[in-house]
């Protein structure tokens, strides 16, 4: 084994808002951000495979010098001023290849950049490259024929989740102060959890997508921020949201992210722990057991947490989910295949999706909605009681990262390829804000998170409940990698 030589610490260690603040103060210069940023790069991912289509170096200096120039005239873009960022593979780079992480978009540069990425650039962030995903960003594993597998932090032999897999390993190994990341199926949630760092899905339409394919069916799929640090997810979801006449179904009420999350007061704060939803989720040995320790920290606040029953039958809202996923799926899939001879390019759990959805009806497609409906009801009643809910990220601890997906939990056939990652479809049918925060290591020294969810358009109570939970949790996110290999 040999130890990875460590890089310019002073810069790597500091989270993304004090690097802002040191980079505003002129205590280092963004020219020596970036000169560290790419010699851990370089160091590390060769290895973890968390950074994809990483741009020149030589042109990245310069953008770095452009704004240490800009400082020196005392001007400012924003809070990610000459702040290295990699973007997730599924947004589109003006310039940069976006490939989606299929080999059929492998020449893909787009014109222009997605919404999302025009506001962290207009924030100051330099592109440095993208983060690795799953094709088409489906199943909670980041592997594809194009870039190979991302490997997790914490122990490279197994995955690192996924569809945001590259961004929280960039961010677990120090690669990059914070990340960008989207999620449909926990994609901003499953990775954190398996890597240590917090990842926060928004409530839908808080950072609207644009461009998308149909902006009326963007219900499910949401764009958001991953960090090291609560403070930092707000800051850069402060960046990312606010309302775009291009996203009708955009959030248009002006809420704002950027000051400090402390004043939580955990009296009189209720939270429903979901567990494993009466036994129904089947879930490994040692994650229900983790979570608790989680929900004993939230105790320590003050709060109090109460185990709850599901209250609804969960197969009938995931016969919901299943058409509503196999819709939206399938209408991404479908300009791949105006060419017939495309299908041997594309991965078998796509094709599935696609085919799945061939024969939907509009009856069934209704049917589900209406159920959706009913689930979201349902979830709004517990609110009358409770202030947050509490689930487990991930049925599974991070699993082989040669396999494509787990195909049974303690006994129980997973009969798709998603099955194992069911504990998330909750928040995202409700269009719930979720944060998944850390809760602690197995006896292997794996990490496994919990999902907090929040009321709707609860983002910044959510925020504040966790950036509480970060104070008292500071055993657990000291516990960094062991970079070797």
């Amino acid at each position: 084994m040999k130890s990875i030589p460590p890089s310019d610490t002073r810069i790597i260690d500091m989270d993304a808002s004090t690097l802002s603040h040191a980079v505003h103060e002129k205590h280092v210069s963004c020219r020596e951000v970036m000169n560290a940023t790419l010699d851990r790069i370089a160091e590390l991912n060769p290895h973890y495979n968390a950074i994809v289509s990483l741009q020149d170096a030589d042109l990245l200096l310069a953008q770095a010098d452009e704004r240490d120039f800009q400082l020196a005239q005392n001007i400012s873009m924003g809070w990610m001023h000459g702040m290295p960022q990699a973007i997730k593979d599924l947004s589109d780079t003006a310039g940069i290849v976006t490939t989606h992480g299929s080999p059929l978009l492998q020449d893909f540069i787009p014109a222009t950049d997605s919404l999302m990425v025009q506001r962290m650039k207009k924030s100051g962030c330099i592109v440095v490259g993208k983060t690795n995903t799953p094709e088409f960003g489906l199943g909670s594993h980041t592997f594809n024929e194009l870039f190979g597998i991302t490997r997790n932090a914490y122990d490279a032999t197994l995955s690192a989740g996924g569809s945001s897999g590259g961004a929280a390993v960039a961010l677990a190994l120090r690669l990059l102060p914070v990340a960008d990341g989207s999620d449909f199926m926990g994609s901003l949630r499953n990775p954190a959890g398996w890597n240590n760092v917090f990842g926060f899905r928004p409530s839908q339409g808080r950072v609207p997508m644009w461009p998308t394919q149909d902006t009326w069916m963007a219900q499910l799929g949401t764009e958001g921020p991953m960090g090291r640090t609560v403070q930092d997810v707000a800051r850069l979801l402060d960046v990312q949201a606010g309302f775009d006449e291009r996203s009708p179904l955009s959030i248009s009420d002006g809420m704002r992210f950027n000051a400090p999350l402390g004043g939580f007061d955990g009296k009189d704060v209720r939270i429903a722990w979901l567990g494993d939803l009466s036994g129904y989720l089947p879930i490994e040995h040692g994650i229900l057991d983790i979570c608790e320790q989680g929900l004993a920290r939230l105790q320590s606040l003050g709060c109090a947490v109460e185990p709850t029953a599901f209250g609804t039958p969960p197969e009938n809202v995931w016969q919901s989910w299943l058409v509503w996923r196999r819709a939206l799926v399938a209408s991404r899939i479908a300009p791949m295949l105006l060419k017939p001879e495309n299908r041997a390019f594309i991965k078998p759990e796509a094709l599935w999706e696609y085919d799945q959805a061939a024969s939907l009806t509009g009856n069934e497609f209704m049917r589900a909605s209406v159920q959706r409906t009913v689930f979201y009801r349902h979830l709004l009643s517990y609110f009358e009681q409770y202030d947050f809910l509490a689930l487990p990220v991930s049925q599974v601890w991070p699993f082989d990262a040669e396999e494509r997906w787990p195909n049974c939990i303690n006994g129980v056939a997973m009969d798709t390829y998603h099955r194992w990652m069911e504990v998330v479809i909750y928040a995202t049918l409700a269009g719930l804000p979720c944060i998944s925060v850390p809760v602690g290591f197995n006896e292997k020294g794996l990490p496994m998170g919990m999902q907090l969810i929040g009321k709707p358009r609860g983002d910044l109570a959510l925020l504040q409940l966790a950036h509480a939970y970060e104070a008292v949790s500071q055993d657990l996110l000291q516990r960094r990698p062991q970079t070797v290999y």
